[in-house]
């Protein structure tokens, strides 16, 4: 049976993804995990053993024989509270106890083991020391990236960004001398290209000839300085209308390869200015130019006395002429390769310079030389740093691919050595505000590490468009900017990255994200947010609490009474949209399933991941149901069904795997992607529906198909099957199992099925008020079946008396004829993909679930008592916290939606169902075969009557009407 798997190792699909993060109600009380010490465990450990030695010789004494082979033995709650008592003391709360207790037996056994108990606690105490780890900074798996077109293919050496006067503003430089000014959401602003050499004889054929090696922001003369080949520097001024080449600095004894500038920002603002701005220029042979401007309110150097054309030219000898503006100094011979990077530490008036020398590869030294340098010697050295004071930290990167962190005084080790990039590091960059690094390699790869942990917390591979297989893409020797707080107001912390001709922007968090826990009782209320739209729900009655799962692959669970959060899960399956759910027998776990084909089980009373499903392909999970012995079935986009088994109660680690068995003998049996699936333990079968309007019956038994159901030949009528429902009073009574047990949804149709009488359909009519709108979901109060719930695409609910309908099979005249509808109301304001009968203190109450992000609870009478999540808490035993006004606001909502839509041809082009009362009684009634009678035939008629683009045209028109869904591809549908 392997063959029906994908060919792909897809366990890989759970490595790639973003970890989840659980958080907690602090209300629950400390964790048992977090309250036991080492004494308590040992304590345990001896109060299990020696109860069990005692079983045992009780067991030999009255068999006399079988030594060793008696099973370990379990304690039940009241042993195991007893046992409790004695090891923490005798004043522990019995909730506390009872919950420690069904948290570890969560197959509800009625007994714990000494080997399930350490079994959970090692996964409690392994997520609890993940949870620990922080998360990347990164708050995006791909950033925004902009061409540099101006650039005409040639890589940008430097980024540097302006943010006085707002707003944000970036200045990128080309190898090429290109200058071009961005807004903050990279566009482009002006350009300018450097001016080439005045001498040359024609002026119209002047262009910049060199490539620059450097640009640095003077942001107290808005200039920007930039370093070239040519051994020269020029100024560029900043203004808000134009970029303008002021100064050319020329004739340098070397090459200036990089560039630092430092100002007393504090006492700029304040005009009392204690020390000059300074630049500074790493070159070539290694020695460093510091030049400070001793006037720089005036300007930079002396102003010529006539002005000619172009920007005012200084020849570097005739800098002296400039004194009283510039104040020059020459450090030679620091290194014995170029300098690769040079920074100014001035609280200590230190120079810091980089080379790729393995003997000077960093060099701290003070500028009055007074003092011995610290100097830092390793391996093909250094080709970038980046220094943080407050830390004492200091980062490098080089050729030989390793982020190095080092202490300021210590030259002789560094702290860690942090290995994992493939090629030369380029560029890093501390992120003190969150305790992160940055490092960027020549393979495009970014990677962030912690650096209390030295752990690398995420490797993203930026899709620049201008990678190429087997090829590295070339870079400026400074790709990275990284603007950290503290910002001005609405500037949010970044990170701009230069491959080639391209930009990226990386957003960043202005706080260290941990990967979940417990949080403070503020923190857990306010940090809840109306998220994306609901991807499903479901009531759980053994924990009094709803569960809803969003498309940004977060689960939430809330307490039914108060509708408070009790837990939430982000990320539950990294960033793929959570596409089902289901719970096992037990009601203490959680399974659910996501678009990319990966399913996972939880623990529902703390939010451990139990367990990690084997993904069969790649495509969408849309049905999950687990049968009466922990059998999982999952249906989807494979079109066929997978089981799994979640039976077992031992679990060893976080990453318990288990594989997939395809036993079912599903392969081939549906023609289109499976929709749904619900199962009924009284008649032993498990119902399965699909996009193209078939309903398969299974047996649970032989694991095959047993019949096929499908309303009409006709193409029109072979819409997707939305949702079904057995109605499981009626299944497991004698007299009423021939009839209608199984509801269908089906554009709107709800169609009653008997899967046991020779004529299998028992009636059908259409539930929504509106015309072309679709039925979504289904649910009936199980323990009696009088009445059947549905929720449509508008966001109403109806609620039906069947309690003597399709009980008997309806004349042809009547066979479309609805049953009492008792209520009706609009819930949402966007369609319903969830409603649910809730049975709490007696009472039967509504769930609902909309794509807008909603959930809400109401009375069966349609008073609304409120939406989960809301400021105020509700108390469901108290009809006076309910929030009835919500329902009158809908239905005025509605009320002046339809006014509004009575002119529009929205309504025309969708079909009236109510037209179809002139369609033949055979068009309509159902096509039931037997698996025997299918085996032989093998040409089965598909749609003859229209072609898949018009079925998916009307599809389409239905989903599109409300929103649903808007990222569903409906051209693969077919």
């Amino acid at each position: 049976m392997d063959t029906f798997r994908n060919k792909k190792n897809l366990w890989t699909l759970y490595e790639k993804e973003v970890p989840h993060s659980r958080f907690c109600d602090p209300a629950c009380g400390v964790s048992p995990a977090e309250k036991l010490s080492p004494e308590h465990l040992q304590l345990l450990r001896n109060a299990f053993t020696c109860s069990k030695a005692g079983l045992e010789t009780q067991e030999h004494k009255l068999k006399g024989s079988n030594r060793g082979t008696s099973e370990e033995r379990g304690l039940p709650f009241e042993e195991f509270w007893d046992v409790l008592k004695s090891v923490i003391g005798p004043n522990i709360e019995d909730t506390w106890c009872k919950r420690f207790f069904y948290e570890v037996d969560i197959s509800c056994t009625g007994q714990i083991k000494w080997q399930q108990l350490c079994s959970y606690l090692l996964l409690e105490y392994t997520e609890r020391q993940r949870a620990s780890n922080p998360t990347a900074a990164l708050l995006e798996a791909q950033p925004q990236i902009r061409h540099c077109s101006h650039n005409k293919r040639e890589p940008t050496v430097r980024v540097v960004a302006l943010s006085h006067p707002p707003p944000l503003r970036y200045i990128s430089v080309s190898k090429g001398g290109q200058i071009t000014a961005w807004n903050s959401s990279l566009h482009t602003l002006k350009t300018l290209g450097l001016a080439g050499d005045p001498t040359e004889e024609v002026a119209n054929t002047r262009r910049f000839r060199g490539w620059t090696t450097d640009a640095v922001y003077m942001g107290n003369v808005h200039k920007i300085a930039i370093a070239t080949d040519c051994r020269d520097l020029r100024f560029v001024t900043i203004s808000s209308n134009c970029l303008l080449e002021e100064i050319h600095l020329y004739g340098f004894r070397s090459v200036p390869t990089c560039l630092c500038y430092w100002y007393d920002v504090q006492g700029f603002h304040s005009k009392s200015l204690e020390q000059p701005p300074l630049l500074l220029l790493g070159d070539e042979k290694g020695g460093v130019h510091l030049m400070w401007f001793l006037n720089s309110s005036k300007g930079l150097f002396k102003k010529p006395s006539k002005r000619d054309k172009g920007p005012q030219r200084i020849f570097f000898q005739d800098l002296g002429e400039h004194s009283d503006m510039v104040s020059y100094q020459h450090i030679p011979s620091i290194h014995q390769e170029p300098i690769t990077r040079v920074m100014f530490e001035p609280s200590a008036n230190v120079i810091m310079t980089s080379s790729e020398s393995n003997t000077t590869s960093v060099v701290f030294m003070n500028v009055s030389l007074k003092q011995e340098p610290y100097i830092w010697k390793f391996n093909q050295g250094a080709k970038c740093f980046d220094y943080n004071a407050s830390l004492q930290l200091m980062v490098t990167g080089g050729s030989d691919r390793k982020v190095r962190l080092w202490s300021q005084y210590v030259t002789s080790s560094p702290v860690a050595t942090l290995p994992g990039h493939h090629t030369t590091v380029l560029d890093v960059a501390i992120y003190q505000h969150v305790g992160q690094i940055f490092s960027y390699s020549r393979d495009a790869e970014l990677r962030v590490w912690d650096i209390s942990t030295h752990q690398c917390l995420k490797v993203l591979r930026l899709q620049f468009p201008c990678l190429q297989p087997g090829r590295i893409p070339e870079h400026g020797n400074f790709p990275f900017l990284l603007l950290s707080p503290p910002l001005p107001d609405e500037m949010q912390p970044h990170l701009v990255v230069a491959c080639k001709d391209y930009l990226a922007v990386l957003n960043l968090s202005e706080k260290r994200r941990g990967g979940g826990g417990w949080l403070t009782d503020e923190e857990f209320r306010t940090e809840f947010k109306q998220g994306p739209y609901l991807s499903c729900a479901l009531y759980n009655p053994t924990l009094r609490q709803v569960v809803t799962g969003h498309a940004d692959s977060s689960v939430f669970l809330w307490d039914v009474e108060t509708g408070r959060r009790r837990l939430y899960i982000l990320n539950a399956h990294g960033e793929e949209v959570l596409s089902s759910m289901a719970l096992d027998s037990s009601h203490r776990r959680l399974i659910t399933g996501a678009r990319n084909g990966t399913i996972k089980v939880w623990n529902l009373l703390n939010g451990l991941n139990l367990h990690k499903l084997e993904p069969v392909t790649n495509s969408e999970v849309t049905g999950l149901t687990c049968l009466h012995d922990n059998h999982l079935l999952a249906v989807g986009w494979n079109q066929c069904i997978t089981q799994y088994s979640i039976a077992g109660d031992k679990v060893k680690s976080r990453d318990l795997k288990v594989r997939a068995d395809m036993s079912w003998k599903s392969s081939g049996v549906h023609k289109s992607d499976i929709l749904a699936v619900c199962q009924c333990s009284a008649l032993s079968v498990v119902a399965t529906a699909s996009y193209d309007g078939e309903v398969v019956i299974w047996s649970m038994e032989t694991q095959g198909p047993m019949l096929h159901l499908q309303r009409g030949t006709q193409a029109r009528s072979a819409l997707p099957v939305d949702s079904i429902l057995f109605l499981q009073h009626r299944a497991g009574r004698k007299q009423l199992r021939n009839k209608g047990v199984l509801v269908s949804s089906q554009g709107g149709w709800l169609c009653f099925w008997s899967i046991t009488d020779d004529n299998h359909s028992y009636g059908h009519f259409y539930a929504p008020e509106q015309p072309g709108e679709r039925v979504l979901s289904l649910n009936s109060d199980q323990s009696k079946n009088t009445f059947l719930v549905s929720g449509d695409t508008t966001g109403s609910l109806q609620i039906w008396d069947i309690s003597s309908f399709a009980v008997d099979i309806q004349p042809e005249a009547t066979c479309e004829q609805p049953p009492l509808l008792l209520q009706s109301w609009r819930a949402h304001k966007r369609a319903l993909i969830c409603v649910e009968v809730l049975e709490v203190f007696d009472r039967l109450f509504v769930l609902t679930a909309s794509v807008d992000g909603s959930a809400g609870l109401w009375t069966e009478d349609g008073n609304h008592v409120g939406f989960f999540g809301q400021e105020v808490t509700w108390n469901i035993a108290d009809p006076g916290t309910y929030h009835r006004n919500t329902r009158n606001n809908l239905r005025e909502e509605r009320r002046t939606e339809d006014e509004n839509m009575e002119g529009s041809d929205v309504q025309n082009q969708v079909p009236d169902p109510t037209s179809r009362d002139q369609t033949s009684q055979e068009e309509w009634c159902s096509e039931a075969s037997s698996t025997q009678a299918g085996v032989n035939d093998h040409e089965q008629p598909q749609q003859p009557m229209y072609s898949c683009e018009d079925l998916c045209q009307t599809v389409a028109l239905c989903y599109e009407r409300r929103g649903l869904f808007e990222d569903i591809d409906h051209s693969n549908r077919c």
